[in-house]
């Protein structure tokens, strides 16, 4: 626990081979079988995204559809080009499904007693890299996801045409999905609820456990990004975008969960710092992290909030 303590307290030239190892952690014996769980899971997030990305709509399909109501072979180009779109978005929101699970597996291990939550950290750095990891997709998921408005336009036209033709799937599932894309942020609302939950139904297990594990996180990423002693180890800008986004996500979890949020002049995160160090990297990888804090986070306009910390994120 040692050497994790003095990255938190700024002791770097006393360990200065130590950060959590975003790159190259492995798993430990006693990491396998839920590193392996999570692992199945991960191996999907490219194609995820890559899936996202490449998403186009049928916009122009639906607007013909829409303006020539009684022309049936525009209606059916219309409904055939928006079906496997919407077959790519179940695929979507199944996979969230499944990081939902995979993220409470990884809480489960990373705050479990007898251990603290530092201890786990530095003990478990292939299981903290995963988590790492979930939050990495997230964000990248969101960002993009922000960027096609035409996700909401075809789902919405499916919904409304769906009478008319046989169904891709059930209406329970239409409705769960619905509310999904109707999120700005949806994978981030998944997690977020998905944290909540865990510290609902665990209840014998104290919430500084959990609280106590996104704000180390949090604290090590933002020691990470400020100090070149660590950054120069970074094998690519690629590792630098990531901690931001890890930092990023997991204030946004601890947020979520603390009941008085990460603003807070009581948070142990330090939203001052942390805010600082994303202004102080190149525009474009910070603006929508920025946003992120500003439009996804639970507790930045309660009054307890430090006016500074809202001039900041303005």
């Amino acid at each position: 626990m040692g050497n994790l303590l003095k990255v938190l307290t700024r002791e770097i030239e006393n360990y200065p081979h130590f950060f959590l190892d975003f790159e190259n952690a492995q798993p430990t014996d006693c990491e396998r079988e839920v590193w392996n769980q999570v692992n199945a899971v991960l191996q999907e997030s490219e194609s995820i995204l890559s899936g996202l990305q490449a998403y186009k709509g049928a916009g122009q399909e639906i607007r013909d559809a829409i303006q020539n109501p009684n022309d049936m072979l525009l209606q059916e180009r219309a409904w055939n080009s928006v079906c496997p779109l919407v077959i790519r978005l179940k695929k979507f929101y199944a996979f969230s499904l499944k990081l939902e699970e995979a993220l409470q597996s990884l809480l489960e291990s990373l705050t479990c007693p007898p251990y603290t939550p530092t201890q786990h950290l530095e003990r478990e750095q292939a299981l903290a890299k995963q988590f790492a990891e979930i939050l990495h997709f997230t964000l990248r998921f969101d960002e993009l996801k922000m960027r096609i408005p035409a996700i909401q336009n075809d789902f919405s036209y499916y919904r409304r045409t769906i009478k008319y033709y046989l169904q891709c799937f059930n209406n329970e599932m239409a409705n769960r999905m619905s509310l999904f894309y109707a999120e700005a942020t949806p994978m981030l609302k998944t997690l977020s609820t998905a944290t909540t939950n865990f510290v609902t139904e665990n209840k014998t297990l104290p919430l500084e456990n959990t609280t106590d594990c996104l704000s180390t996180m949090a604290s090590v990423c933002k020691v990470m990004l400020e100090t070149p002693e660590y950054t120069s180890r970074f094998n690519s800008d690629e590792t630098l975008l990531f901690c931001m986004r890890v930092m990023v996500g997991v204030i946004i979890l601890y947020d979520h969960v603390h009941p008085n949020g990460a603003f807070n002049k009581s948070s142990k995160i330090d939203m001052k710092g942390c805010i600082k160090v994303l202004k102080d990297q190149p525009a474009d990888n910070v603006e929508g992290l920025l946003n992120a804090l500003k439009f996804t986070t639970k507790h930045l306009n309660d009054e307890s909030t430090p006016k500074n910390i809202r001039t900041m994120l303005q």
